[in-house]
């Protein structure tokens, strides 16, 4: 099985193709682009390279958050469509899933945090068990604070990973003992991690609604707010 995997949940942009669980080439580029510039040169580029073509793929992967929000949306429209055109199967996996995925085998307790701003992080804790990585709470924004006071619930090492590290390195040491950070190659979704775990979804027969799928935001965007202050009534009511 063909997948196509992209991810663009954070200011890096990361598309792949697996054969199965077999990575046949993957594409990162973690630089200051926008994705609307950037993915659909990406997914061209790493489909030609491996002598295959867009009627080849036969599943269809994106990121469906927490992140960016502008990102998100980019990322899954450009699957979307190419899923919807060539009328294959589409799975969105979660961006913090993902990130987990990174350090799969390690002891301890997993922690990804990607920057939400205003020192919030989203957040999911996960733990590798029984060749498996489990998850150990929903996803989440939360502040650091709130995070690591979460932490010590559980028995550490805590190994944390994801773009919201550089940022809060020293407040969470301040906060936790017995902390491990992960270098940079590492603190991004990569695709071809989304690709695995979706590939695991699709054996068991499972995909998810194309025309009905949305992103996973967990917080609200920044118009949704001004919205609510200007108006005195929430959006969600």
């Amino acid at each position: 099985m063909k997948i196509l995997s992209v991810d663009s949940s954070s200011e890096a942009a990361s598309v792949a193709v697996l054969d199965g669980d077999k990575l046949l080439g993957e594409i990162n580029f973690n630089y200051k682009k926008q994705h609307s510039v950037l993915l659909m040169d990406m997914i061209d580029k790493v489909i030609t390279n491996v002598n295959l073509t867009i009627d080849d793929i036969d599943a269809f992967v994106v990121s469906k958050g927490p992140g960016s929000f502008t990102g998100l949306r980019i990322g899954m429209a450009s699957i979307k469509a190419m899923a919807l055109a060539k009328e294959k199967p589409f799975i969105g996996v979660s961006s913090l899933d993902g990130l987990s995925n990174n350090l799969f085998g390690t002891e301890g307790i997993i922690c990804p945090i990607m920057d939400a701003l205003r020192g919030n992080v989203y957040t999911s804790l996960y733990k590798f068990n029984s060749g498996s990585i489990e998850a150990l709470s929903e996803h989440m924004i939360i502040s650091i604070e709130e995070l690591c006071d979460k932490l010590k619930e559980f028995k550490g090492p805590y190994i944390f990973v994801g773009d919201g590290t550089d940022k809060h390195k020293d407040k969470i040491s301040s906060l936790l003992k017995d902390t491990y950070f992960t270098p940079g190659h590492l603190n991004f979704t990569r695709a071809s991690s989304l690709g695995t775990i979706g590939y695991k979804i699709l054996k068991e027969g499972k995909n998810d609604d194309l025309l009905g799928f949305a992103p996973v935001y967990l917080r609200q965007s920044q118009a949704e707010r001004e919205y609510e202050k200007k108006m005195g009534v929430s959006v969600y009511e």
